[in-house]
């Protein structure tokens, strides 16, 4: 997803005047070309992640389009001020590309950790938040992007599915239920492939999103009127329980149940280990999901 994001961003700097780089020393290497080759469009600024996006906004009110990239919490959560007031509440456009994801980064430690920056940004209006879950639907997400004027964060992650889906913005529908299923799943970005399989054997409709802001309530409404079931499991790749509202709204018409699987927030591990390791622990491995629905669904 990382290499993608870099060579589409570059490609588009060709093509669109107005796409300029904004970095605080993470990936500079990538953007080296397009910096010989667009002067002042690729502006690293070292490690000073609130400056970065406060440049970000003063080019986007100048009419330029800023991509603004780095790990997770050096992205939204370090300079969180920064994108409430330079961003939020100067109406200005940016799209920021976080890597890491929840723990991708798991041998450096917890500061490049990440589990709570979409929550984090769902705290402030206007923000559409991707959550791809393959690098071909890195590419469509930043070319629906970077033409806009909007903010946009794009969040990236060393896991993938096998498959990419169609940008579509909204809950696609991957496996069907019976009419009398048990209920609906949404599975988001890369969390696809592992909750197909933890559901295989339960009758559930299983649907898909990459797009998490705004989150498509008509969409899961229509599911679960369909399912006959108002029983709906959410899986994310952070942390636990961050849709939970959105799921009550799109629901706030039909007596419901939710489960909000995902980063667990009473667990915050020490010892680094892998990726692997972390989503077995926050039971976000194929096997916790499978654990999760039957219980679930079958209680």
């Amino acid at each position: 997803m990382r290499e993608t994001f870099g060579a589409v961003v570059s490609e588009e700097m060709e093509r669109d005047p107005r796409v300029a780089v904004v970095l605080a020393a993470i990936s500079s290497g990538m953007f080296r070309r397009a910096a010989a080759r667009h002067p002042g469009r690729v502006i690293d600024l070292g490690i000073r992640e609130q400056a970065m996006i406060g440049v970000a906004g003063g080019l986007a009110l100048t009419g330029l389009r800023p991509v603004v990239h780095s790990y997770a919490p050096f992205l939204v959560e370090r300079p969180f001020e920064q994108v409430k007031l330079d961003l939020g509440h100067q109406e200005a456009g940016a799209v920021l590309v976080g890597i890491g994801g929840s723990y991708d980064a798991s041998e450096e430690g917890r500061t490049h950790q990440a589990p709570g920056d979409v929550a984090l940004l769902d705290t402030l209006p206007g923000w559409t938040i991707h959550v791809p879950g393959h690098a071909d639907e890195v590419r469509d997400a930043l070319r629906d992007a970077l033409p806009g004027d909007d903010r946009v964060y794009l969040r990236l992650s060393g896991t993938a599915n096998r498959a990419p889906m169609p940008l579509t913005k909204g809950l696609t529908v991957v496996r069907s239920g019976s009419p009398r299923a048990a209920g609906v799943v949404v599975a988001v970005g890369p969390m696809l492939d592992r909750t197909l399989e933890a559901t295989a054997d339960l009758d559930v409709t299983v649907a898909y999103t990459a797009t998490v802001r705004p989150f498509d309530r008509a969409g899961l409404n229509t599911l679960v009127a369909a399912a006959g079931n108002a029983d709906v499991m959410l899986v994310e790749p952070y942390l636990g329980g961050t849709s939970a509202h959105e799921v009550a709204e799109a629901l706030s018409d039909r007596r419901h149940r939710q489960l909000g699987l995902g980063v667990a927030r009473d667990l915050e591990l020490r010892a680094y280990g892998t990726p692997a390791d972390h989503a077995r622990a926050h039971g976000l491995d194929a096997e916790g999901i499978a654990r999760s629905a039957r219980d679930f669904f079958l209680a």
